[in-house]
């Protein structure tokens, strides 16, 4: 019987999908005859003042969190990109560390979508549109919307909201609760099921919302994250700005997309700015990070012709009026354009450019091995290169294990994928690393391993059901008691989550 890893396709190395996709909860379901344009944050909470005993928990909104985004993973708009992911996360996790109460947990993650938004949901998870991205004009102006959602996460504005006895909201969160239920009930893999709450998520925001003194709130504290993580606060100044000419200048159009959902008032322009003025001096230097994934997420955005067409434009411009890191940004861009259309000299010879100058980063590393598959040539000796200049990045852990079984090392493989999880025991696990070496394990022959970690990639994504199914399959492939008993004890355990996960959505439907 051949093992269910991965429905999809082969993917490249910059984006190893999950199954599941992101619930971005804010987006537009036209499947579900939702509107085209679902602001992704909420418009309008009355002032919520301190929290009392009925609010959600801490714990119980991180596992409703979880619980949403299990069922929206197979959102297409998801970018499963693993350096944009680790890129994100980590920018989020700097300005955590200096929430108002203390370091916070969040995850940020990227939705492929051109409008100027961001969003925050329960427990933390923080989604980001491409085109905030591309539009920001330093690194500090994106670190200056993440830490204003941050700010929301840390005031628990979404969790109190959530509990608000509102009969709209109310009606709703049964709704999405009902959706997720079936969802814990039948397998959590479901497509149907998964735009189901998906939809009814995006409900909610349009009735949901943020207060004048709320948005103030997670303002001000921005501001601080933004200051003692070592960012310009001017950055959060100068996009909020920029966004709010964007909404008089696109009203009614939906082009001012975020600042449709968090009004921009003047005079919340003018305590931002007084708060600023008030502070000393930052220079920050945006990260080549930074300069490289906007220039992909630019190409990524370009799906038509004439889009290609005119991005390819603007970065042979600025190619050739750029300097330093911006103008590696731009040629890399450039060999992106070249790839897809099998011009593999073009994307060397644009790749090259980019390193004229000495520049070398994770992502120019990521894309010489991309060109070597495409050329059908053997990356093995690339890959192991990049993943020890770089091995914090977890995109040069995958390509490393990919590159060993697309030359058919699978004993190999799973060795080094045992040595990397091994090391990641107690920090921030990538979860995929499991998916890989279930291929692996596959692939010697060893079945009742590969669903052993299948499984724990599903859990580690929070498909409890998922990975249910795939431990009583690995029990049935194998004849020995000790690794019978310890499947079973792993089956009883997840049981345990759903159990927990069912009586926290049941407090939804029937509030």
């Amino acid at each position: 019987m051949k093992i269910a890893l991965n429905r999809q396709a082969p993917v490249s190395a910059f984006a190893l999908r999950p199954v599941q996709r992101v619930l971005a909860a804010g987006l537009a379901v036209c499947a579900l005859g939702m509107p085209s344009a679902i602001p992704a944050q909420p418009i309008g909470l009355p002032s919520m003042g301190a929290a009392s005993a009925t609010d959600l928990s801490p714990l119980q909104e991180r596992r409703l969190g979880d619980a949403i985004m299990v069922q929206g993973r197979m959102d297409p708009s998801y970018i499963g990109d693993a350096d944009l992911s680790q890129y994100l996360t980590e920018l989020g996790e700097s300005l955590a560390r200096f929430a108002p109460h203390g370091q916070i947990p969040v995850q940020i993650f990227g939705l492929k979508d051109p409008s100027i938004n961001a969003f925050a949901m329960p427990g933390g998870y923080i989604g980001v549109h491409s085109g905030l991205i591309v539009s920001s004009e330093s690194e500090s102006e994106l670190a200056g919307v993440v830490a204003h959602e941050i700010g929301h996460v840390s005031q628990r504005h979404i969790a109190r909201g959530l509990t608000q006895q509102s009969q709209n909201s109310g009606v709703m969160m049964a709704a999405v609760a009902a959706a997720l239920l079936a969802a814990v009930a039948g397998g959590g893999a479901d497509l149907a099921t998964g735009l189901a709450a998906f939809g009814q998520a995006a409900a909610i925001d349009r009735q949901l919302g943020f207060s004048r003194d709320a948005e103030r709130e997670a303002d001000r504290a921005g501001v601080e994250m933004l200051r003692k993580a070592g960012y310009d606060p001017n950055g959060m100044v100068h996009m909020f700005a920029r966004l709010m000419s964007a909404s008089r200048l696109n009203e009614g159009t939906g082009g001012g997309a975020y600042a449709s959902t968090h009004p921009l008032s003047l005079d919340r322009m003018s305590d931002m700015q007084n708060r600023v003025r008030m502070l000393p001096p930052v220079n920050h230097a945006s990260s080549p990070a930074f300069w490289f994934l906007r220039s992909r997420l630019r190409v990524q955005q370009a799906s038509d012709p004439q889009g290609r067409q005119r991005v390819e434009a603007q970065l042979r411009d600025e190619a050739r009026a750029d300097t330093g890191v911006r103008r590696a940004a731009a040629f890399y861009g450039l060999a992106l354009l070249a790839l897809p259309r099998n011009d593999l000299d073009g994307a060397a010879r644009h790749l090259a450019a980019s390193r004229a100058d000495g520049m070398e980063t994770p992502q120019q590393a990521a894309l010489d091995i991309e060109i070597a598959w495409a050329a059908k040539r053997d990356a093995r000796k690339a890959a192991e290169a990049a993943w020890k200049r770089w091995p914090e990045q977890q995109l040069m852990v995958r390509l490393n294990a990919q590159a060993m079984q697309r030359a058919g090392d699978h004993a190999g493989a799973v060795a080094f994928l045992d040595e990397r999880l091994k090391d990641e025991q107690g920090g921030r696990r990538d979860s995929l690393l499991y998916q890989l070496r279930a291929q692996s394990q596959e692939q010697l022959g060893r079945q009742a391993l590969a669903r052993r970690d299948m499984a724990r990639y599903y859990r580690e994504t929070g498909a409890l059901a998922a990975a249910v199914s795939q431990l009583r399959q690995a029990r049935g492939m194998t004849a020995d008691f000790y690794e019978q008993s310890q499947i079973d004890a792993e089956i009883n355990d997840i049981q345990r989550q759903l159990e927990d996960e069912r009586v926290l959505l049941e407090r939804f439907r029937s509030s």
